[in-house]
């Protein structure tokens, strides 16, 4: 009875794929990072933090909120969470009410205000990815549109 074994051997061909793999996702994280920090600044409040915006942005797109319902969705502690709104709330960004089916529970809203801020900081930036891509050519614009297509399909994954 004879044993075969097969060996499988990476060639060098496997190699440069995966070097040229690493390559492109640190370039794409590069120039992403780089685009983001660079649309952050273009905001309706100079003073406000990116994660006070974020928590904005969250009740302006998806409702109403729980405190445990924003830390978990931005990924924080309840108690950090809680001094985003505290800071919020003084602002006169957001308030807090009762929840209508649960009196126990305290929901965080925007306010009138808060949709404003929200809604300049995102005029503000299409204002400038606009203008920056009017600075490109034509086929330049198109790649980014299929870029764009391609990171949005890239984040479900």
């Amino acid at each position: 009875m004879s044993s075969h074994v097969t060996s499988t051997t990476r060639t060098e061909t496997d190699a440069d794929t995966d070097s040229d793999l690493s390559a492109a996702a640190s370039q794409l994280r590069i120039a992403t990072f780089r685009l983001a920090r660079r649309m952050r600044t273009q905001r309706a409040v100079d003073s406000m933090s990116d994660g006070q915006f974020a928590v904005l942005a969250a009740l302006w797109k998806t409702g109403p909120h729980t405190l445990g319902e924003l830390a978990a969705r931005e990924r924080v502690s309840a108690p950090s969470m809680n001094r985003t709104v505290n800071c919020l709330q003084d602002s006169g960004w957001i308030t807090r009410g009762a929840d209508e089916n649960d009196g126990r529970k305290v929901v965080i809203s925007l306010t009138d205000q808060g949709r404003s801020v929200v809604d300049e900081t995102a005029r503000r930036r299409d204002a400038w990815v606009e203008s920056a891509l009017a600075e490109l050519t034509e086929d330049e614009r198109a790649t980014i549109a299929q870029a764009a297509d391609i990171m949005a399909r890239m984040v479900t994954l």
